[in-house]
């Protein structure tokens, strides 16, 4: 008799027998589903599994397609492959780098001798087109990592090399695609058959690797215009390419050399220097006669606006401005009459939760010279009161604004824009793992806040992985629109910042259970931490960005 497994399918809510060994691509023709859009992974026992991936145990199983975040990375994953295989068969004397996420796409360029043409770009993705019509099934093997180092450097894959050499694993695996090798952290399509939806484009010095819209899948992500957050991206290449530390393998080497201290040194130094560059631009700049009076700090959840704000008051003062921090909190409406959201609960990220009117009457008030007192929101009640907290400035005094809506238009209609001066802060992770695999922003902002979250907050790392997606969504709403409004956008990140977070966050997303959704994030998060060597925080000073996060601030929160 055949032996068979029993899937529980959380899309339909049915059990079903499967012989053993069955891969979840049989599983899913299995069930029968009728998907939308094509499946391109599965959660299995709430971990995320490429569709060749076979059973042979019972399980839960939950098909994915590129809607949900996990399904998402699974595709631009094997997206990424057909772009390295087609770029290494065209260039094979080049060198692909797939840098960072920008304008709704992926940066990338080939290490060329020369500018990359437009007859360049048509090659590469004719090559990629008839690579996918190919339906060429992408291989998983796994090896003992020494073995899998070995087979990297003969192909002078350097990079990879250097990352799996220093992740202290025993086993660990590559990825084939006909006779190419790579490697990716985390689950592929089964074949190029899948990635249907995809363009390559010329975009500055190199090239964009388009996607689809997690929302209509087959219509693909509308670019976008990000210039000054590309200049931010290069700006931080240019550096980590001077101290000769571009990916995660490089870094780890260097720590393990001794050179950590070095690092973190030379990385806050850099920081600070940029704060006091910012004070200098905000100092000096004058606009028909007018001088900056109000400063706006805007930026996604996590991303150190508040120690920002305080560091750049610091270097303010030293150009003998005297700056005024004003709190948004404080110009919330009554609880009454807050915005709805779509699910009928108080929407407090909207911009329409403040009172724009009063709090332009003020700020306008102030800069012509007059008093004005300062409401402030009691959130017991959900109304505002007035304490006596009286506010009149003078030319050496510069309002400070932090806070999400500080770049949206709406916010400051009534203040003259030669009054302010508008600032985007967000980490936006610059060093790769390796030359093919990026680190997503978003997961150095959710490490940060999961870290705060437990130490200050109260919350488990369940909880805030939970709120996670509503967090992203109202940065989709009323943040990412906004932030190339930004006089100049400042990089909160910081490149020895995640092998210092390993050591705090590990032991709180070991905490996740295992039977919840969340463990999948967790689990997928725990995985990618582990690539970096652990760095003590003992040496990170009081002024960092970081101890926003850790904790040992000397600044007051």
């Amino acid at each position: 008799m055949k032996q068979t497994v029993q899937i529980y399918c959380k899309n339909n809510n049915y059990y079903k027998d499967f012989p053993i060994g069955s891969s979840l691509l049989d599983i899913y023709y299995g069930f029968d589903l009728k998907f939308p859009y094509p499946v391109v992974s599965a959660k299995v026992n709430n971990k995320s599994e490429g569709l060749n991936y076979r059973v042979y145990n019972n399980k839960d199983v939950e098909f994915l397609d590129v809607r949900d975040p996990s399904g998402m990375r699974t595709y631009v994953r094997s997206l990424c492959f057909v772009l390295y295989k087609a770029t290494s068969e065209l260039f094979p004397e080049s060198q692909l780098f797939l840098e960072h996420p920008v304008s709704r796409g992926y940066y990338c360029n080939l290490s060329h001798g020369r500018a990359i043409t437009d007859e360049d770009i048509a090659r590469i993705k004719t090559r990629m087109e008839e690579l996918i019509a190919e339906n060429i099934p992408f291989h998983r093997i796994e090896c003992h990592t020494e073995d899998a180092v070995r087979i990297f450097n003969e192909h002078s894959m350097n990079d990879k090399a250097k990352l799996l050499q220093t992740s202290g694993t025993l086993y660990t695996y590559y990825y084939t695609l006909g006779e190419t090798i790579d490697y990716y952290y985390g689950n592929l399509v089964p074949s190029t058959g899948f990635l249907k939806v995809f363009d390559v484009i010329k975009y500055y010095d190199g090239f964009l690797l388009r996607v689809p819209n997690k929302d209509n899948p087959e219509q693909l992500e509308e670019v976008i215009k990000q210039e000054k957050m590309l200049d931010v991206y290069n700006e931080y290449r240019r550096w980590e390419n001077i101290m000769g530390v571009q990916t995660v393998g490089d870094f780890n080497e260097l720590c393990l050399k001794g050179y950590a201290t070095d690092a973190i040194q030379i990385s806050e130094a850099l920081q600070e220097k940029k704060i006091a560059q910012i004070a200098d631009m905000i100092y000096h700049r004058d606009i028909n006669g007018s001088k900056v009076k109000l400063v706006l700090i805007a930026g996604p959840s996590s991303s150190g606006k508040t120690t920002f704000s305080k560091r750049l008051c610091v270097q303010l003062m030293t150009n003998g401005i005297m700056p005024r921090a004003i709190s948004l909190d404080n110009y919330f409406v009554d609880r009454e009459q807050t915005p709805r959201d779509k699910n009928g609960d108080y929407d407090y990220e909207s911009l329409y939760a403040l009172d724009l009117k009063l709090f332009n009457r003020q700020m306008n008030m102030l800069l012509n010279g007059e008093e004005v007192e300062l409401p402030s929101f009691n959130f017991q009640q959900g109304r505002k009161e007035y304490k006596g907290d009286k506010l009149k400035i003078d030319d050496h005094t510069v309002l400070i604004l932090e806070g999400i809506h500080g770049l949206n238009p709406e916010l400051t209609p009534d203040i003259p824009e030669e009054s302010k001066f508008k600032i985007y802060v967000s980490a936006l992770t610059s060093i790769s793992l390796d030359n093919h695999n990026w680190i997503p922003t978003t997961d150095n902002r959710l490490l940060r806040r999961i870290i705060r979250d437990f130490n200050y907050r109260g919350y488990s790392a369940q909880e805030t992985i939970s709120r996670w997606p509503s967090v992203r969504a109202g940065e989709d709403k009323w943040i990412f629109p906004y932030q190339e409004n930004a006089d100049v956008m400042f990089n909160s990140a910081l490149f020895f910042e995640l092998a210092v977070l390993r050591m705090h966050v590990e032991p709180i997303l070991m905490s996740v259970p295992h039977n919840c959704p969340e463990y999948c994030e967790a689990y997928r998060l725990l995985k990618f931490i582990q690539y970096f060597s652990p760095i003590k925080d003992i040496e990170i000073p009081p002024t960092s960005l970081l101890r926003e996060f850790l904790g040992g601030s000397s600044f007051k929160y």
